[in-house]
């Protein structure tokens, strides 16, 4: 089973910014114990792009789809052998990162 584990900051109470290596040392156990699939940070929502063309002509929109006060910071791609897995990582994540996490299950 493979999970999308999003990583969700808020801008009136972001987490903590000297997470990394404590990011990182989670990371290299999720490579360990064959957890990893892909993962990456992303940046801030002012530099999103939005691009519609469900109509004649595609729109192109800066910033992000939806205004918001939490906001995607990056993910992680997890193989689990289970949904309970995935959670209990999860858990561990928001620990290392300092932040909320959101898993779902990719079909």
């Amino acid at each position: 089973m493979k999970f999308l584990v999003s990583v969700i900051d808020d801008k009136s109470n972001p987490g903590s910014t000297d997470r990394q290596p404590v990011i990182s040392e989670f990371n290299d156990r999720l490579i360990a114990d064959g957890y990893w699939v892909f993962a990456g940070g992303l940046t801030e929502t002012e530099a999103a792009k939005v691009i519609d063309n469900r109509g004649e002509q595609p729109l192109f929109s800066d910033g992000p789809f939806v205004e918001s006060k939490e906001y995607l910071a990056g993910f992680w791609v997890w193989e689990a052998p289970s949904l309970a897995v995935a959670l209990e990582l999860a858990t561990e994540a928001s620990k290392a990162c300092d932040r909320k996490i959101e898993v779902r299950q990719i079909q």
